[in-house]
């Protein structure tokens, strides 16, 4: 299988996992508010799994949305740039967000290797190792980093059609164009 599918796919997933972490804490939190409502028990649990849901559903949302090339970016100066320079900007961005990805990713094992070592505990609604709420900082920052670093290696996209993003219109081969 060719870097572009697998790529492709880990992508694909990335956003998967952002919209199912985003519908299981509308649901959660619909369910609590209607059972309070209702007088029903509610599930002390809620606030705090949702708490920690929101992070993985961010982290996991933007490689995805960058692949897709529908991330946060300035396009003023784009626009006033020929192609060729263009091309050059995006090459630049993506090198400089390889690197602080790589380094959120670097810092954050560290963390979780710190409270991991501690044995430090999350003592709420639900008592587990510390370290699991870091987890998902360095596996996120480094999927964002892949992400860059395809964009630096490849600046005009995955050669791959079929691995393409599947909304029509939308295209993560727009940067290098």
């Amino acid at each position: 299988m060719s870097f572009a599918k697998v790529h492709a796919a880990l992508m694909r997933g990335c956003g998967f996992v952002a919209a199912a972490t985003v519908a299981a804490i509308t649901l959660l939190v619909c369910y609590d508010v209607v059972g309070r409502n209702l007088g029903l028990r509610s599930l002390v649990w809620v606030n705090e799994v949702t708490e920690y849901a929101l992070p993985i559903a961010t982290l996991a949302a933007a490689p995805w949305l960058m692949w897709r090339n529908q991330h946060v970016r300035l396009d003023v100066l784009g626009a006033l740039l020929p192609p060729r320079a263009q091309r050059h900007v995006d090459r630049l961005a993506s090198a400089l967000g390889l690197v602080v990805s790589l380094l959120m990713a670097w810092y954050s094992i560290k963390v979780l290797f710190d409270s991991k070592g501690a044995g430090s505990l999350v003592m709420k609604a639900l008592v587990f190792p510390e370290w699991w709420v870091y987890l998902p900082v360095p596996v996120g920052f480094a999927l964002l980093a892949l992400e860059c670093g395809r964009r630096v290696l490849r600046p005009s996209g995955l050669t791959d059609e079929s691995a393409a993003p599947a909304q029509p219109g939308a295209s993560h081969e727009a940067v290098g164009r």
